[in-house]
């Protein structure tokens, strides 16, 4: 067997245990890191680590979803480097880079899975894994956009919980969540011209992704419906 035989087998082997679902499960790991470790340096490094851990989950999510593997190459490989070189030498201008390539690495996947999700009349396990993965994609992309602006304007993202320190990540992903569920509880505030207009994009798509998702179901089950009695 050639190795692109054997390539192809292994890949096919590891697209039928839900890519979706794996990175859906590092998401959710990673939040708990971040409540565990949170504000501590001497864990900064794990989380880093596992945050790489997430964006090599990407990387496979993307490229297993979408026709066009040399665009999520592109921004892959580029966002990883930079990210294990911030985790490496915590430097602004690096994490800065970073925040941004991985924002859009997000997003791009995020755009990826909604197509991959819309492009038949069915619903499989994997969608359904990917309804979840999107939600948290978008929320991650935007809180890392948060991180530039942040890094870009210190003042443009106001902690009122805690007056005169910069947000952390973890309060900036809690705002990113917030705005995109609609629930906007405001401890975390954008209060310049670009954080906002980053605040009232993100719930806007948050609106249209939960909107799109519903409309969806609804328009399936009435196809399914239709079927049946014919």
């Amino acid at each position: 067997m050639s190795l692109q035989s054997k390539y192809s087998n292994l890949r096919k082997e590891l697209l039928s245990h839900h890519p979706s679902a794996f990175l859906l499960a590092a998401q959710f790991v990673l939040l708990l890191l971040y409540a565990v470790f949170d504000g501590s340096e001497g864990h900064r490094l794990l989380i880093s680590a596992f945050g790489l851990v997430v964006l090599l989950l990407v990387l496979w999510v993307v490229t297993s979803s979408t026709r066009v593997q040399w665009a999520a190459w592109i921004i892959a490989v580029p966002a990883i480097l930079l990210s294990l070189l911030a985790a490496i030498f915590d430097h602004p201008t690096l994490i800065a880079l970073a925040s941004l390539l991985e924002a859009i690495l997000y997003f791009y996947t995020a755009g990826t899975l909604i197509a991959y999700m819309l492009e038949d009349t069915t619903v499989t396990t994997d969608e359904l894994f990917a309804v979840g993965a999107t939600f948290t994609l978008l929320a991650w992309g935007f809180a890392h956009a948060y991180y530039v602006s942040l890094m870009w304007d210190p003042d443009s993202i106001l902690n009122t919980s805690a007056p005169g320190r910069a947000p952390t990540f973890l309060e900036l992903l809690f705002l990113s969540f917030t705005n995109l569920s609609a629930t906007g509880l405001g401890d975390i505030m954008p209060i310049s011209a670009p954080a906002r207009v980053l605040a009232m994009l993100e719930q806007f798509f948050g609106v249209g992704y939960v909107a799109m998702v519903v409309s969806r179901l609804i328009g399936l089950m009435s196809t399914m419906h239709k079927r049946q009695k014919q």
